[in-house]
């Protein structure tokens, strides 16, 4: 790689407290291929980590449905970390003004029971679902800073901890219903905007944790009990432009509410 990678990551956290906006910027720094991109996020993250006092609370999947690598221009998945003091409960209200440029995604988010680090392969899909011991509705809150998706590029994205603004949280519930067939709504302010099914995350949103687990395990890392792991929006990213209501469903499996004002 062509700089540092803690260089990068310092560059990185002025720019979010600077309020910067976004620009690709790993060919200019020589970060060249995923390995470089998730060692500048690993820096960024404890950086962050650092400088707010906290915790990790466990990670994000991007780019997990064909709607969201076709709004993106990105055709896989990446990862970033959830930080703890960023991790809101149903009902909560933010500030847009608290952020570069927010956006809103809507996801199946799941907690881990028990660690999952399958030994030099991808876990089974009856693995996956052995280790979870909770599924709840999940709205993760991104700060894309104004990026240009249009010139927007994955190593780029990977580096800045996958835009990763936090995230709110419905009840976590000990069982559920087949995800690959459950109905997501999301409605503002009472009118329905946009649908989805878990299959369109990856087939189902088990495959999303496997890939994050073997992901994971190639860095030298796993996933964790208590971990939680939003697996990818089932629609394309929401931008909030004034003082809304969002309510997000899964059928048979809860509810999260966020407001937001501006």
């Amino acid at each position: 790689m062509g700089a540092d990678a803690g260089k990068i990551a310092e560059m990185l956290l002025r720019e979010h407290v600077g309020g910067v906006t976004f620009q690709p910027f790993a060919a200019a720094v020589g970060i060249t291929v995923a390995d470089d991109a998730y060692a500048v996020q690993r820096e960024y993250v404890r950086l962050l980590l650092q400088s707010r006092a906290t915790t990790a609370a466990g990670y994000k999947i991007g780019l997990t449905t064909p709607r969201m690598q076709a709004m993106c221009g990105i055709d896989s998945p990446v990862a970033g970390v959830i930080i703890t003091d960023r991790v809101h409960a149903s009902g909560t209200r933010i500030s847009a003004a608290a952020y570069g440029h927010v956006g809103l995604e809507f996801e199946i988010a799941v907690r881990l029971g028990q660690d999952l680090a399958p030994a030099g392969r991808t876990p089974t899909f009856a693995e996956v679902g052995a280790a979870i011991d909770g599924v709840c509705p999940a709205i993760e809150l991104i700060d894309d800073r104004g990026a240009d998706y249009r010139k927007l590029d994955a190593l780029s994205l990977i580096a800045d901890n996958a835009w990763n603004g936090g995230v709110v949280l419905g009840d976590f519930r000990p069982s559920w219903p087949d995800l690959a067939a459950i109905e997501a709504v999301v409605s503002v302010d009472g009118k329905i905007i946009d649908r989805g099914f878990g299959r369109d995350v990856l087939g189902h949103p088990f495959y999303s944790v496997a890939w994050l687990a073997t992901h994971l395990a190639a860095q030298g890392s796993r996933l964790r009990a208590g971990d939680i792991v939003m697996t990818g929006s089932v629609v394309t990213t929401k931008f909030p432009d004034r003082i809304e209501s969002y309510h997000y469903e899964l059928s048979d499996c809860g509810a999260v509410e966020l407001s937001v004002s501006v």
